[in-house]
């Protein structure tokens, strides 16, 4: 079975595989991006959404590129990824310096620069300078370009095997001498860039090689020096694989020596070249590479005289510069087309010196606005460490009050719960001292009750019989008469005697055998309330008690408490539920004993009425017994209260 994570680095291989179709890539690369997006985040996830986010550019999907970076951003900052936050914003200045928006983009290079040279980490400084120069070398700042690469070199200059930032410094340096026309200095360090290629540093597939032939060649193609170019350029298309690891690199290879050739005054390939380098610059949207191809065509053709491909590729050239809003390519074309048009020359010329001067001044203050963004983000970062310090005074200073404020609320809050506890103890023991006085009085009444049930017991035994015994014998002895009526009815006596005597006698052992159940008997004061509530009220009361609860196992509180949650119970029941039919259970269950109040009335919400004061009271009477109060209720279909009570109590110490 193939894990996730083999098929996750198998899909990383797959997106780099340049030999595959570019639909296929991207679609490699986006299974990888849902495997990334479900894992959790930590380090080795952050790293894989990087992974995705350089194979997005690779591909130049931009948009998937921007939102993979916007989301390892966040989560970096979620998991307060210090590394990774200011390598987020490496990629976004990559991002915005790709759409052409320099500022934002020179804000995030700015912003990891200060992260990376205060974290010491002195590579990674490096590349995010390289990035900043390159930045600055676009919007026109050569001098800022140059000071910021001099300034990669000083940092880079002990460290080891970092070939590649060499190579990036040497490459931008002679790019920037030659575009301000430094020939030998851009030669220099074109040649010093290609001195410090080695393999086992640079990856191959990076083709530094052929980028610096193609670099030198444009500069001696400037120098007007077209065979050495061509020397170059061809040198450059030598370099295995170059087609597929570097295209771009491949297409203005292939443009640059057709141009070469033309200046050459050489037919061999031409125009075929310059439409076999269009065709792949298109296929690759390089604008800025379909622009120069455009032009190239535009000053063969017009070469040849053919004034309408000319044109053509010149207006499309200049309306390609424009939606690109690249100035200086809008420079060229316009340039191009005065020398195509002359008749035109005068309308072209006046547009070329208003979007020079436009375009020097906005070089002016892309400049001046580097060094602002750069100031104030430094002011901010001043203020920032300033309001940290003072947030960090203000932190001890409120802890510290905190601290003395909780320790204070602690000392009152223990106060009271002794209260609280001195309050319950006391309540507990009037509760108990009501119910012994209930008991007391039910027991004075049941003891009266039985005292005189024995005194007619008494009564009934010592006298009644007694007297009933002495007619019987009195009967007895006239059993000397033997008539026939004598002894019939003084048998008929004697039998009616002896009847009267047995059922005395049962009504006296009955009487003295009759236990004295309702002392002490919680049983009895319920009924009473439960005689109470029918006698007083219309509705329909069936209770039902379990008589094999051993009350006497219940402390005092217990019953109570039990007693008053049926008392309030029943009134909720009289005042709010207009119910025909009450039923009260009270059942024992294990080592619980289960309390039922149910209702046939209107019911209530009882997620609201929870809140109210008398099921409030119920609540609390069952918590004091260490029970549970359930209540279930809809309105129409009547009430149900479950309490759920312990037998065994812990008692609270007094």
């Amino acid at each position: 079975m193939v894990s996730s994570q083999d098929s996750l680095s198998n899909y990383f291989t797959l997106a780099n595989d340049l030999a595959l179709p570019r639909e296929d890539r991207l679609q490699y690369t986006q299974k990888a991006y849902d495997i990334v997006t479900n894992d959790e985040n930590d380090s080795l996830n952050r790293v894989n959404f990087f992974k995705v986010a350089n194979r997005y550019y690779n591909l130049n999907n931009w948009k998937n590129f921007r939102k993979t970076v916007k989301i390892v951003l966040n989560k970096s900052v979620e998991a307060k990824d210090t590394l990774s936050m200011t390598k987020s914003y490496t990629y976004l200045g990559e991002y915005y310096d790709s759409q052409g928006v320099s500022d934002t983009a020179f804000l995030f290079y700015y912003k990891a620069e200060k992260i990376y040279e205060k974290l010491g980490s002195k590579l990674n400084l490096a590349k995010v300078l390289i990035n900043k120069a390159t930045l600055q070398f676009k919007a026109g700042d050569f001098l800022g370009c140059e000071k910021s690469v001099f300034n990669v070199l000083r940092i880079i200059k002990s460290e080891k095997k970092v070939n590649s930032i060499y190579y990036d410094a040497y490459n931008l340096l002679g790019i920037t001498y030659g575009e301000i026309e430094e020939f030998d200095n851009a030669l220099a360090y074109h040649n010093k860039a290609l001195s410090v290629i080695d393999d086992n540093v640079i990856p191959i597939e990076f083709q530094s090689r052929a980028t610096s032939y193609n670099n030198i060649g444009f500069l001696y193609l400037n120098a007007k020096k077209y065979a050495l170019a061509k020397s170059y350029f061809q040198k450059g298309l030598e370099e295995e694989k170059l087609s597929i690891q570097k295209p771009y690199v491949f297409a203005l290879l292939l443009d640059n020596l057709a141009y070469a050739k033309f200046k050459l005054n050489e037919s061999t390939g031409l125009p075929d070249l310059f439409y076999r380098s269009l065709k792949l610059k298109d296929s690759l949207k390089f604008t800025n590479g379909v622009f120069i191809n455009k032009i190239h065509l535009s000053e063969y053709f017009a070469s040849k005289k053919d004034t309408v491909n000319a044109l053509k590729y010149s207006n499309e050239a200049l309306m390609l510069a424009k939606s690109m809003n690249v100035s200086r390519d809008v420079l060229v074309a316009l340039k191009q087309l005065s020398i195509i048009e002359p008749k035109k020359a005068a309308v072209y010329n006046r547009e070329y010196i208003h979007i020079n001067e436009e375009l020097q001044n906005a070089e002016r203050r892309m400049g001046e606005k580097f060094s602002r963004i750069e100031y104030e983000t430094d002011v901010i970062k001043g203020e920032n460490s300033d309001l940290t310090i003072q947030n960090r005074n203000l932190v001890y200073t409120f802890s510290f009050m905190a601290i003395l404020g909780l320790l204070t609320y602690i000392i009152k809050d223990q106060k009271t719960k002794n209260r609280v506890l001195l309050y319950k103890q006391q309540q507990q023991k009037a509760n108990e001292d009501i119910y012994n006085l209930m008991i007391s009085q039910q027991n004075t009444i049941e003891t009266n009750r039985v005292e005189e049930k024995r005194r007619v017991a008494q009564e009934l035994h010592d006298g009644v019989l007694g007297r009933m015994f002495g007619v019987r014998m009195n009967l007895d002895g006239l059993n000397g008469f033997q008539d026939e009526v004598a002894v019939s009815q003084r048998s008929g006596y004697l039998s009616e005697l002896k009847n009267i005597e047995q059922d005395i006698r049962e009504i006296s052992h009955d009487l003295n055998r009759e236990k004295s159940e309702l002392i002490n008997n919680f049983v009895a004061i319920v009924d009473n309330l439960f005689e109470e509530q029918r006698k007083t009220y219309p509705s329909k009361l069936i209770s039902n008690i379990d008589s094999t609860i051993k009350w006497e196992l219940l402390v005092n509180s217990v019953k109570i408490n039990l007693y008053r949650i049926m008392q309030e119970s029943l009134q909720n029941i009289n005042k709010y539920a207009n119910a025909n039919t009450i039923k009260i259970e009270l059942k024992k269950k294990d080592n619980n004993l289960s309390l039922i109040i149910s209702d046939n009335g209107i019911g209530f919400n009882a997620t609201v009425k929870k809140k109210g004061i008398g099921i409030q009271n119920m609540l609390s009477r069952t918590k004091e017994c260490h029970g549970e109060f359930h209540i279930k209720s809809k309105k129409g279909e009547g009430t149900i209260i479950t309490i759920i009570i312990p037998i065994e109590q812990k008692q609270i110490p007094t």
